[in-house]
């Protein structure tokens, strides 16, 4: 596959996490871990990439928590942003800005939508009922409040959301609330003024959004987002009665916050903008966002997220802007399923979750990375289990790439003083091999393209155990004494396969494709090799080989 005669645009925006926890797998899998896949592909495939997201710092778990251990939402957020940020560093993604939601940038560019969007006659104000606990003698923002979903019955839905079968929720929908504050049931329902966002009038122009050139789309999301517009969309709250938040630019409302719904989906914007600011180039962000009226879009803009925030980045978002207008809408939102955890969705509030910590500590970024990417949510859910890691490791990585590079590594320093050898003609063995390599480029390259990225790997994999038979059927260590031109022509064809698959797994195993990189004698970063098969010199010297995996202990994993 060859780079594309001019740079593809592309935007990428990944979930924002709430800096409520350190991260778990399940954040990493569900949209972390795929943006950067996605990114790191087309760097190599000569884009030109923005990939951008931050910690969600407003929401009202974060001052539930607060709460609970006594200290401000500002030092609970900051905390976590921290240990996200490290975990992030040790897992190789490559954002260009990872920021947050309390930033001034971040302020103005809400209230810079929020304004537009009242403006224009989209937003609104008029009373809602909200609960409110007598005990406590405060309305209740969504996450202080639980109860029974009405829809599954799941008796620990949040009033904003129900974690069991996805559903966006109004805490007046929930049966039999409780206050998470104090824990009693005597929760009442009050009016009080707020603004909203008149969604019904996106309607129409949603539905026909939706329904055009959108065969690249997962299944999930676009039917979700289908389904909602088949119910009716209805004006939603964009402000509630809360202390901690982006202030509503207009007097009056001190003691209310913009709701954390709105700012967190501007920060794809926001992050854009502050991005090109920290550059020093104020007006590159507009090469993604901008598109005049009746221009096509400026950039293939692509949302990674986990299948509980489809209606946020199908249904609000696109609303939001259409509203403010002049900015591109979504090319495509590749939704995950969730990655479960003894049966149940992985949920920080719920304590249900692996973290990412320990992970990292135990495995390694890469074998994890390989684990999380083989077994990406993309079309149903799946479990996290350990000793399945330590067996993909082990039969795959070790034993497959891990034992072809280090097989044909030793065989040169031994064989030919640690140099590319010259090769000999090419036998149809040999051509047939390197057929497969041009082969997988193509194949893995198209399904990272249409964000199968489970395929894209699995094409690497299958090249690895590729150059494995090849190897055991040439056999230069047979061969050698009797026919050393052979045996340097198998080498140099490897040395060329290795220098492919190290390209082939970049965009999922950074720090051994770096390392091999490095020990086929390449200068500079595996990262920005092109995504093409290259071309090693013969006779260039190769540095002593180390081993690109470890194996692990799997008698010490429990199933």
């Amino acid at each position: 596959m060859s780079a594309p005669s001019h740079p593809e645009r592309i935007l990428i925006c990944v979930a924002w996490p709430y800096a409520k926890s350190a991260t778990h797998v399940g954040q990493i899998v569900g949209s972390i871990l795929p943006g950067d896949i996605f990114a790191r592909y087309w760097r190599m495939r000569g884009g030109d990439v923005l990939m951008v997201s931050g910690s969600d710092m407003h929401g009202t778990p974060i001052t539930v928590d607060a709460d609970r251990e006594g200290v401000t939402p500002r030092e609970l957020a900051t905390r976590y942003h921290r240990q996200i940020v490290e975990m992030l560093d040790r897992l190789g993604i490559g954002f260009d800005l990872y920021t947050e939601t309390t930033s001034e940038n971040h302020a103005q560019r809400t209230q810079e939508f929020f304004l537009r969007l009242l403006e224009r006659g989209y937003v609104f104000k008029d009373q809602m009922d909200s609960p409110y606990c007598p005990h406590d003698r405060r309305f209740l923002p969504d996450r202080y409040v639980e109860g029974t979903c009405p829809y599954c019955g799941y008796e620990s839905a949040r009033g904003d959301q129900c974690d069991n079968c996805g559903r966006t929720l109004d805490p007046t929908q929930l049966l039999a609330p409780h206050c998470r504050l104090c824990g009693r049931p005597d929760v009442e329902i009050r009016a009080t003024e707020h603004f909203f966002f008149d969604l019904p009038k996106f309607e129409q122009p949603l539905r026909a959004w939706l329904l055009a050139n959108k065969d690249h789309w997962r299944p999930n999301a676009l039917n979700f987002a289908l389904n909602w517009l088949k119910e009716g969309l209805r004006p939603r709250a964009i402000t509630r009665d809360l202390d901690w938040g982006v202030p509503i630019p207009l007097p009056g409302y001190e003691d209310k916050r913009i709701y954390v719904w709105f700012d967190a989906v501007i920060g794809y914007y926001s992050a854009s903008i502050e991005w090109a600011a920290r550059r020093g180039e104020p007006d590159a962000w507009r090469r993604w966002w901008i598109q005049p009226p009746g221009q096509p879009a400026p950039s293939r803009s692509y949302y990674f997220i986990g299948k509980d925030n489809i209606a946020f980045h199908t249904i609000f978002w696109p609303a939001m802007l259409l509203g403010f207008g002049a900015l591109t809408l979504p090319y495509d939102v590749p939704a995950n399923e969730f990655m479960t955890m003894g049966g149940s969705k992985a949920s920080a509030s719920r304590g249900n979750v692996i973290g990412t910590r320990d992970v990292l500590d135990r495995y390694g970024a890469d074998p994890l990375r390989y684990y999380l990417a083989s077994v990406l949510p993309e079309g149903r859910d799946t479990a996290f289990i350990a000793h399945e890691l330590v067996r993909r490791n082990n039969d795959e990585l070790v034993a497959a790439y891990g034992n072809a590079a280090h097989r044909v590594l030793t065989f040169i320093q031994r064989h030919f003083a640690g140099r590319v050898p010259t090769p000999g003609p090419l036998a149809p063995a040999d051509t047939a091999m390197l057929d497969e390599v041009a082969r997988a480029f193509t194949e893995v390259g198209a399904a990272i393209e249409a964000v199968r990225l489970r395929d894209g790997l699995s094409g690497a994999m299958a090249l690895a155990r590729a150059a494995n038979r090849y190897l055991d059927e040439r056999a230069p260590w047979k061969v050698i004494r009797l026919d050393p031109q052979r045996a340097a022509t198998t080498m140099y064809v490897m040395l060329h396969v290795l220098a492919a698959l190290k390209t082939l797994f970049a965009p999922y195993l950074p720090f051994s494709s770096q390392r091999l990189h490095e020990l086929l004698g390449q200068p500079g970063m595996a990262a920005s090799s092109p995504w093409q098969p290259e071309q090693l010199p013969a006779g260039r010297p190769l540095p002593p080989p180390t081993p690109l995996f470890a194996k692990f202990d799997a008698a010490s994993e429990s199933a």
